[in-house]
């Protein structure tokens, strides 16, 4: 049997790479609107908003980073969803995002967990990662969550008027 310590992080980084791949890759073109798929996001968001919530207060000076991440994430999804093209076409519901915010967030974010990753801080395990939580991580993710939560939102809000409408 492999060596567990040496598999892990080949399998994790893949597996994120993979994960971030498809984010990306749904932020540009016309995407189909998965009402089940969008409600499990909300949730999942939710969740990751509470977590942050909670970094906020336990990790040392993070609260203002978290505070001011959520704050520029809705501004973004906001402008985000004002970009954000809905529509019925042959009764099936589309949406084409803005591309540009979203992949930009996703890829700052990578950009970020790869700069720690380099810099060693997840190679002492989980424990010492959560020591080591960084304030600027936690401040780039509550921008993403709340970018993605708003979006999110205000797209199924959009679509339930376009069935209305039509």
């Amino acid at each position: 049997m492999a060596n567990l310590a040496v598999v892990q992080p080949v399998v994790f980084t893949g597996l994120l790479g993979w994960v971030y791949y498809r984010r990306i890759r749904s932020s540009f073109g016309r995407q189909p609107w998965r009402p089940m798929r969008v409600a499990i996001r909300m949730v999942i968001l939710s969740i990751a908003l509470v977590a942050l919530a909670m970094a906020a207060v336990f990790v040392p000076g993070s609260a203002l980073m978290v505070v001011g991440g959520l704050a520029i994430g809705a501004l973004l999804g906001t402008i985000g969803l004002q970009h954000t093209h809905a529509e019925l076409s042959e009764g099936k519901y589309w949406y084409t995002p803005n591309p540009w915010i979203g992949g930009a967030l996703s890829l700052l974010l990578v950009a970020r967990l790869a700069y720690r990753m380099g810099s060693g801080v997840f190679g002492n395990g989980l424990a010492q990662a959560s020591q080591n939580a960084s304030p600027l991580t936690l401040g780039i993710a509550a921008t993403l969550v709340a970018y993605y939560l708003l979006n999110g939102v205000g797209l199924w809000w959009r679509m339930r008027g376009l069935s209305r409408v039509e």
